[in-house]
């Protein structure tokens, strides 16, 4: 029997609002990254990165984030084996957030395994607008 994590794979829309206050009184020394598809454009997941995590990132072109829930260094993918190599970096006007261009090295991107499958990227559910539930859009 698959167990499923309610917040990343279940069917109800509960949004984290206090997100980004969490973060600012755990991890105060964070930026915003969104993570980006080299190849198809899509947007992958939007993450957060610190200085040690930038710097990891350039130096072995390899996608490494910040994990702000377990406060260390995450490189996306070492549980999976779905790493990401580093292809573009942009930064925004206010130097305040990155973008990340990336490409897959296996295939698979979100780490949640919805469906016996690797969703293509973590925005794979949409949500409803008119009934405010959440629809799978992966294949």
């Amino acid at each position: 029997m698959k167990v499923v994590n309610t917040i990343e794979e279940g069917e109800d829309l509960r949004l984290d609002f206090g997100k980004i206050a969490a973060v600012a009184d755990t991890c105060p020394d964070v930026i915003p990254v969104a993570i980006q598809n080299a190849d198809t454009g899509e947007v992958i997941l939007v993450a957060y990165t610190n200085e040690k995590a930038f710097m990891e990132c350039l130096r072995t072109r390899t996608l490494a984030l910040w994990s702000t829930s377990r406060d260390e260094l995450w490189v996306k993918g070492a549980t999976s084996g779905e790493t990401f190599e580093l292809v573009e970096a942009f930064v925004n006007c206010e130097q305040n957030s990155l973008l990340y261009r990336v490409r897959p090295r296996r295939g698979g991107i979100c780490h949640t395994r919805n469906s016996g499958g690797s969703p293509r990227n973590c925005y794979y559910r949409r949500i409803n607008l008119r009934t405010l539930e959440l629809e799978n859009t992966d294949p």
